[in-house]
């Protein structure tokens, strides 16, 4: 297939390599202001974004106005997230955002639901959220992170919301670190007098994500629609 990167830096490069590898073509690299670059003509069956978060919205619906499905994995957007699909539908493409593209992110997320939801009801324990990222990553929390925190607030309705570094007793405490060529660790921690559960992810290397993501280009070919990597996932397992 024919994939344009928006966004060309080390996650975009990963990307490039893996999709190369799995047969794919690059047609377009955008690094600057994607609107000075032409779509016209170029046959493009997907675009992958993993830019920044003030180039995300334009990219995500230029793409789209040229009916091209996007698969975007950039964070710190997400203020834009629901005119992106108003759009997304209007112009009769497809559209997966996921905060994090990993295959076993993806799988994390739902040890994550089932864990939060075997939780609920001890309140002896308290729930906290770290993560840590290389010192180039510009948001904080995490897209990853506050994910996570969704879907423990949604399990537990003694839960309100999240805060970074601090928070209430009704909210979930989310903690942002940033460490040099670190491509990103997320731990889960219940934490009571008694003992202490966890889980946690770590990723050893950006080709986790690249993977995903390529995998999300392939399957959201031809399609019409908002998807989310659990659509993707059940495609897999």
């Amino acid at each position: 297939m024919k994939i344009a990167l928006l966004g060309y830096g080390k996650m975009g490069k990963a990307i490039e390599e893996i999709a190369v590898n799995r047969g794919h073509e690059i047609v377009l690299r955008v690094s600057e202001d994607i609107e000075a670059y032409n779509f016209d003509g170029l046959e493009i069956d997907a675009a992958i974004d993993f830019s920044i978060p003030k180039a995300a919205y334009k990219n995500i619906t230029t793409a789209f106005k040229h009916k091209v499905p996007v698969v975007c994995g950039t964070t710190g957007w997400l203020d834009d997230y629901d005119k992106a699909t108003e759009l997304c539908k209007k112009e009769d493409t497809a559209f997966i955002y996921a905060s994090n593209f990993s295959l076993g992110v993806n799988v994390f997320f739902e040890l994550n639901k089932k864990l939060a939801h075997m939780m609920k009801g001890l309140d002896d324990y308290a729930v906290e959220i770290e993560e840590i990222h290389h010192t180039e990553k510009l948001d904080a929390p995490s897209g990853t992170a506050i994910s996570l925190a969704q879907q423990i607030i949604a399990e537990n309705p003694n839960k309100k919301g999240w805060q970074l570094d601090h928070a209430d007793k009704d909210e979930v405490p989310v903690y942002a670190k940033r460490i040099t060529d670190v491509p990103g660790t997320h731990t889960v921690s219940y934490k009571s007098k008694i003992d202490t559960i966890e889980i946690m992810h770590m990723a050893n290397s950006r080709q986790g994500f690249a993977l995903g993501a390529v995998i999300a280009a392939e399957w959201i070919k031809d399609k019409k629609g908002i998807f989310t990597m659990r659509d993707v996932l059940s495609s897999l397992f």
